[in-house]
């Protein structure tokens, strides 16, 4: 068998276009990333105690950007989600 019979056989597609495959990887995605999202605004809260007034607003830009970033992947998975297939 040549090499294009080999890319053959180890083509993911028809794997990856499983509905309850995709269903599954977005309720994973939705939860990894809700925990995530509740994780860093702990760390934020936490954080934001214990370091000098002075200091605050560096870590602020870096926390919102990390939310920010965090609440994106949330809206993309759920979208994915709630997306429907055009048939």
């Amino acid at each position: 068998m040549g090499a294009g019979g080999a890319g053959a056989r180890l083509d993911p597609r028809p794997v990856l276009h499983n509905d309850a495959l995709q269903f599954l990887i977005s309720v994973v995605g939705v939860i990894v990333f809700t925990g995530l999202t509740a994780w860093d605004a702990q760390r934020l809260k936490h954080m934001a105690a214990e370091l000098p007034e002075g200091r605050r607003g560096a870590y602020a830009i870096v926390g919102a950007l990390s939310l920010y970033l965090n609440f994106i992947n949330l809206f993309l998975i759920l979208l994915r989600f709630t997306g429907g297939r055009r048939s």
